[in-house]
């Protein structure tokens, strides 16, 4: 690791406030497994859930989901789970590209990777994505409990606090 690196995540927050917003047309409370894992995985880590909440998987209530979440400055990051495949319903990634001002290519590629370990070829399904919207960063991760935690535990949770230290350290900065 880079000194420069190591010397960020030293001065990143302890923990970084966050709302879990789990997309789907099934999922109830009582069965959001993605949503739970986002929850234990990050508590575990040292960080906050703040909120917790589901939304059909249609655009609009989407979009209007997460800019209200990311409007709210008890809010650091906003982590979504489902609606990241290719099946007609499938329109979180849509949503997210369209929002996100600064996209962290590495996030998609590494989560693909990693989980190619997993799963095998059925990865390139996956449109996991990531980056900075304004101020605050979106993750949005698949809907199934395995790859939120391989996502969580290998991307999130070590560098989370990290990224959101970068976007306000450079908070109304150009460059």
């Amino acid at each position: 690791m880079s000194e420069a690196t190591e010397q960020h995540r030293e001065a990143a927050p302890d923990k970084v406030r966050i709302s879990v917003l789990t997309i789907s047309d099934t999922r109830t409370e009582d069965t959001d497994t993605g949503g739970d894992a986002i929850e234990e995985l990050m508590t575990a880590a040292g960080h906050e859930v703040v909120s917790r909440s589901i939304v059909r998987d249609e655009a609009d209530l989407i979009r209007d989901r997460i800019t209200t979440l990311l409007a709210d400055p008890d809010v650091d990051a906003v982590v979504t789970t489902g609606g990241t495949g290719i099946s007609g319903r499938d329109t979180t990634y849509e949503v997210a590209e369209s929002m996100i001002d600064k996209q962290l290519d590495g996030f998609g590629e590494i989560f693909r990777m990693l989980s190619y370990e997993e799963v095998g070829a059925a990865a390139m399904l996956s449109r996991a994505t990531a980056g900075a919207v304004g101020t605050k960063f979106l993750a949005c991760l698949p809907g199934s409990r395995n790859a939120v935690r391989l996502a969580v535990e290998k991307l999130l949770a070590p560098e989370i606090a990290h990224v959101v230290f970068e976007l306000k350290r450079h908070a109304g900065k150009e460059g």
